[in-house]
């Protein structure tokens, strides 16, 4: 149950992230940030400039667009549609560009679209979502992950992608842009999630009729592990696509996704080990899955019945509160919100550090207990 005490904690937080944000967008400018330096603690790298179509690129201006609706703040939405404008050099590289545009134009085009109708950002989210579609294999009835020779790979992450194809079926009017989510979210759905609630990150079908072949290790621990990230990226995408279609079979591969996350991450006191299933030493956390998690859970509460609200608030709010109070970053010479993110379990560079896409579920999260937040997805 969401009490008076956290929505005050709630107010002050939003309070401190609305000032520190004020001073980074100042400072990074029209930069589009990934991870901070780790000897200034600024945002010296820009990724439209280094690696334009990277990934995490739709998640600064993510996090500029929601402190835009709750604040009013012009000059949120101002650095916001410079970086929606920078973008447009990844739809002429073209290459490197794959199942994630969701994450980039969702965050840019799409967000700005829904806020100020613009049609210039319309017709990015529409390009956007024709690449995503065109990735669709009919024979195996997915959308494939990444590029090079993976014509098979599909990946967990994708759940959070495929609400670009629900927004374009309703903007454009064509229903085949929800039956490829909808083939997508079930194929997903009865291949990567396990019975016991525990998540593939990784599944390889036989593109020629969809069979599945193996379940690589990927960012997790390794083959049959339970990457902590994955499971917070299925519980938060089958929620949105029991938004946007009111499957109950969604809503109920989320619901069991999120048991079995809530009991995992409570042994280690609200703050989620990179692999739940990995050997005991190292410990390694990531705080990014708690900050997902969160909002898929909130996401749940808003779609159950009373009687079972309170379970998935609890757990959302001990996440943030918990992550917020150990891994905080409120220094205002330093830019990130929330450190403690690890991008993969074998990567040393991307270990407990500040991770631009922590910060977007970070801030979504706490907006969403205000009732501050639009639904960006």
């Amino acid at each position: 149950m969401i009490t008076k005490e956290d929505i005050n904690w709630a107010n002050e937080t939003f309070a401190k992230i609305h000032h520190k944000l004020t001073l980074q967008v100042q400072r990074v400018g029209e930069k589009i940030p990934y991870i901070p330096d780790m000897q200034s603690g600024k945002y010296e790298e820009d990724m439209a400039t280094t690696d334009p179509v990277w990934w995490t690129n739709g998640f600064w201006a993510g996090i500029l667009w929601q402190m835009y609706h709750a604040t009013g703040n012009e000059q949120y939405r101002e650095v916001a549609e410079e970086n929606e404008k920078r973008l447009d050099k990844a739809f002429d590289i073209f290459n490197g560009l794959h199942h994630d545009v969701g994450f980039m134009w969702l965050h840019t085009a799409v967000a700005n679209y829904r806020l100020t109708q613009n049609e210039r950002s319309k017709t990015r989210g529409h390009h956007a979502a024709q690449l995503l579609a065109g990735r669709y294999n009919p024979r195996g009835k997915y959308i494939r992950s990444w590029n090079r020779d993976r014509a098979g790979w599909v990946i967990i992450d994708s759940m959070l992608n495929i609400p670009l194809l629900y927004w374009a079926e309703k903007e454009i009017q064509d229903p085949r842009f929800r039956f490829i989510a909808e083939d997508h979210a079930n194929k997903v759905m009865n291949n990567l999630v396990r019975p016991d609630g525990s998540v593939n990150h990784i599944v390889v079908f036989d593109p020629t009729n969809g069979d599945l072949l193996e379940t690589p290790a990927g960012q997790g621990y390794a083959s049959g592990s339970s990457w902590s990230r994955g499971q917070s990226w299925a519980i938060y995408g089958f929620a949105l696509s029991y938004v946007h279609t009111h499957n109950q079979a969604y809503l109920d591969t989320a619901k069991k996704v999120a048991h079995y996350f809530i009991s995992e991450v409570e042994k280690n006191k609200w703050i989620p080990l990179v692999d739940f299933r990995a050997p005991k030493d190292p410990v390694m956390i990531d705080t990014s899955a708690g900050m997902i998690a969160a909002c898929g859970l909130l996401e749940i509460a808003n779609h159950v019945p009373d009687l079972e609200k309170e379970l998935y608030q609890d757990a959302a709010i001990k996440l943030l509160r918990t992550i917020e109070q150990r891994y905080s970053i409120w220094d205002e010479r330093k830019d990130g919100l929330i450190s403690g993110a690890t991008g993969s379990y074998h990567e040393d560079r991307w270990t407990e550090v500040p991770i631009i896409y922590t910060d977007y579920y970070f801030v979504e999260g706490i907006l969403r207990l205000l009732d501050k937040d639009f639904l960006i997805w």
